[in-house]
């Protein structure tokens, strides 16, 4: 009998310079079917490490499995890539996070950026099952971090591609592509997740244009029930907590300076102890 957390399949997505961007598949049955686009889950590679929220990029029900997409960026996700199919994952839970607000509003224009590409995906998919129109905005730095191309193209009306190198598609930036569409079409809503000066500058993009937007947000987060406060944004002048009232928020609402300064809260720490940590080849 297969157990809760053990890692089905393991791969590198894509690579360069010495970056990696990993998929993986867990068995995880009863979060494979019950979760929704947009939610998550939080998982611990061993006993003395952290909890670290993922997004579930997809899930089949029938296998019990879910699939996520992470770059190794920290301590956890280098550790987490170190893992191979076989191996457990010490604790995971989900899918935690509120779903997607889905509706048929006809014109969808969903974007992502860097590994954001993976959290778009699910979400491009949901709008088109329930008949929106998708147009989909993807980016990267090159073409060699541009992920699930194929899987979009499959569910989006329309797709267009950047690199900020122009490597693949075009040159420059996802708001380029945007501030050009939303000139010459009228859209009813538009969805963002990346990195936070891509959300920032796609928000604002569309409030001039009194877009209804959604950004995903990838606050700081320890315990994904709301008790910490770690993961607190400020929208419309309330306090909010990304693991229960988020991930996604009202992109022309928040307070981006204040998330921006709170993510950069650990930045330094966590950069030395990954490489203490790395070092020792050990998270105790």
């Amino acid at each position: 009998m297969k157990k809760n957390g053990l890692i089905e399949e393991h791969a590198i997505l894509a690579e360069s310079q010495g970056v990696r961007i990993r998929r993986m598949v867990l068995y995880a049955p009863e979060i494979a079917t019950k979760a929704k686009a947009g939610q998550f889950i939080v998982l611990m590679v061993s006993e003395y490490g952290e909890r670290i929220p993922l997004t579930i990029v997809s899930r089949d029900a029938t296998k019990g499995t879910v699939t996520l997409i992470f770059q190794e960026a920290g301590l956890t996700t280098t550790f987490l890539g170190r893992l191979v199919a076989g191996d457990f994952l010490y604790a995971l839970a989900g899918p935690l996070g509120t779903p997607t607000e889905m509706a048929c509003y006809g014109e969808v224009i969903i974007i992502g950026g860097g590994v954001g590409i993976a959290e778009a995906y699910p979400v491009a998919k949901a709008y088109k099952d329930i008949g929106n129109r998708v147009t989909a905005i993807v980016g990267a730095r090159t073409k060699d971090f541009l992920i699930l191309l194929d899987e979009l193209k499959a569910v989006a009306d329309e797709i267009h591609v950047t690199t900020d190198n122009g490597s693949f598609g075009r040159k420059g930036f996802v708001t380029d592509v945007l501030k050009e569409l939303i000139t010459k079409h009228k859209y009813n809503v538009v969805y963002a997740v990346g990195p936070l000066p891509m959300m920032k500058a796609v928000s604002n993009a569309t409030k001039a244009a009194n877009i209804k937007t959604l950004v995903s947000l990838n606050a700081l987060m320890v315990d994904a029930t709301g008790m910490c406060g770690s993961c607190r944004v400020s929208v419309d002048g309330k306090t909010k907590f990304s693991c229960i009232d988020g991930p996604e928020f009202p992109g022309h609402l928040v307070d981006w300076d204040e998330l921006d300064k709170r993510n950069k809260i650990y930045a330094s720490q966590e950069a030395h102890v990954c490489k203490l940590k790395l070092a020792q080849g050990s998270l105790t």
